[in-house]
Order: structure tokens, then sequence, then C-alpha cells
């Protein structure tokens, strides 16, 4: 009886060490929900004055995780074996955020890594004139990146990094060949479109024929879409009264069409906030060739493209664009 009572206490402790977890502390937290999960799963857990302690269980496996405190995001190295810690202050997000305890060598890569990362590594893809170019470009950064890993880390992390990162790349470089195709639109008259309005009724790109439109195309279960929202407020204050009007245009499924509706009415958003009929299939959508979103795309007054894939609103970029073009 003995033998059987230390076995099944020793199981005990071995499926106790073997969950994956952590612990998280955030000065200024905007909620006491965080959540955290990968493609297999997804998780809310609700923490206390900033600090959140997270158990993911016995049947999570190793791998990468997206972390979400309100509105920012952070990617997570996690295994059975850590011991990790995190501390950060929610103002400044990607630059405070620090892990300790085993696992932290990697995940401090990885939160180094995201906080250095801008919009200048991507401008010479980005700018690009051809497919070769791209793909010298792409090249080019990948051998950046790949070369600045420290050579002390877990080799089934760097493994994993690499195979994540080898599929980012692969999705920019059709994102970015994709985007040249985009430009031939440029000077065409826009498709149109005719989608429920959040306030009633429905709304016609025509009918706001006389004004640039700029165009959000997003969706409520888009963290990246949900990232851009604080700036594009901030840009509908700055072109407030201009000849231009801001149109987001919800692609979420109908079965969301209430989250559609209370989320911009909980969020307070601003502009024509729209729903497409028949989320990535609506004509407009399209039309446009979206596969991936945020997407952005600025329509002149005589209702002919002016950017087919234009600056997101926390790009420097938007406020050159529209300052140049609307008055």
């Amino acid at each position: 009886m003995k033998k059987i009572l230390l076995l099944g206490l020793l199981v005990v402790s071995q499926f106790g060490i073997s969950q994956i977890k952590l612990q998280f502390t955030a000065k200024n937290a905007p909620s006491d929900k965080i959540t955290i999960g990968n493609r297999a799963t997804k998780k809310e857990f609700t923490g206390k004055d900033g600090v959140y302690k997270i158990e993911l269980g016995t049947d999570a496996a190793d791998g990468f995780y997206q972390l979400q405190l309100g509105e920012q995001f952070t990617q997570l190295y996690l295994t059975k074996d850590n011991d990790l810690k995190a501390t950060l202050d929610y103002k400044d997000f990607d630059k405070t955020l620090k892990y300790t305890g085993k696992g932290a060598k990697e995940n401090n890569y990885l939160a180094k890594r995201l906080a250095e990362r801008n919009e200048k590594d991507f401008e010479s893809i980005i700018n690009a004139s051809d497919e070769a170019s791209i793909n010298t470009e792409v090249n080019k950064l990948k051998e950046k990146v790949f070369g600045g890993i420290p050579k002390d880390l877990n080799t089934k992390f760097v493994d994993e990094f690499k195979k994540i990162s080898e599929m980012e790349f692969a999705g920019l470089t059709n994102y970015v060949k994709k985007s040249l195709g985009n430009k031939k639109l440029n000077g065409q008259i826009a498709p149109g479109f005719n989608y429920e309005n959040h306030k009633g009724g429905t709304t016609k790109l025509e009918d706001l024929r006389g004004k640039y439109v700029y165009i959000d195309v997003w969706a409520t279960w888009c963290g990246p879409c949900r990232a851009e929202i604080p700036s594009l407020k901030k840009t509908e204050e700055a072109f407030h009264g201009k000849n231009i009007e801001f149109v987001s245009l919800s692609i979420d499924a109908m079965k969301d069409h209430d989250k559609w509706k209370n989320f911009v009415t909980e969020k307070q958003l601003g502009g024509i906030q729209l729903m497409a009929d028949k989320d990535w299939n609506s004509d407009f959508t399209v039309a446009f060739g979206i596969q991936s979103i945020p997407r952005f795309i600025l329509i002149g007054p005589d209702g002919k493209v002016v950017n087919a894939d234009a600056p997101r609103p926390s790009s420097p970029e938007l406020a050159n664009l529209l300052n140049s073009v609307v008055k």
C-alpha cells in the first residue's frame, strides 16, 4: 500500500512540474484579463494588481505562444521545464518587457528583437521594383536576422524560431509581390460597395464622392488590426473637418455581426463603420485582392484609387501622404 501511495504522489508531483507556467507582472496594466494562445489553444486568465499567474496544464505543447494584454501583443517561447517570470510597464510595453528564470535568455531575445524591429527593416523590400529585387532584399533581411541569433540559445528554440521566421519571410515575400500587382490599381476607378452602416442603413462608396476616402479593412478578431485603432483615432482627429472620410470596413463573418456591433460601440470607434456582406469573399475585398489584414486603401475625390496599399495609421508615412493631398 505504501509503495502504491508513494508512486501516486510521485506521479502527481511530476505532473505538477510538467505544466507550462508563467508569472506576468505589468505596471499600469489596463485590464485584469490576459490572454495567451497558439494555433491549437487560447486561454484567458484573471490577474490582480497587474500580476497574472498563467498555468497552461500538462497537455499544453512546448513552443511559441502569443500573449495579449489590453491592445498590446508579444511572442513567447514556453516549455514545461521553464521557470519563467516577466515584468513590464504597459506604457512602454516592448522596451520594458524583461524575463527572469529558466527560459529567460530565449524570451529576452524575442522581446529585444520585437522591440528593435521597425519599418526600416522592411523599407527596401516594400520599395523593391520587381520580383527579383524582392527576393534579394528578403534574403538580406533573413541573413541579418539569423546571423544575429546568440550562440548560447536552446537549439530547439533556434530551430523553431527559424522555421517560424521562414514562414514569415515567405508571407512577406508574397505580400510585397501582391503589392506590386495592387499598384496597377492606382489611378483606376475604385470598385464600389454598398454595405451596412453601424449607425443604420447602408453606405455606398459613391456616397463619398468629392472627398478623399481612407479605408481600413479589418476584423474584430485581428490583433494587428486592433493595434492600429489608437493611431487611427489620432489620425481622424488630426484631419477632422478636412476633405476626407475615414471608413472602417469589417470583414467579420456574419455569425459575428453582434460582436462587431458591440465592439464598435464599446471601443467608441469613429469614422464610418461598415460591415462587408461576405467577409473575405465580399466583392470589394476580392477586387482589391485582399488576403491579409489590416489593409488600408486611399481613394481620391474623383473615385480613383490613389494608393491601393496605403500606409497604416501607425506609420509616419500616412501623415505625410495625407498632408500632401488633403486640404
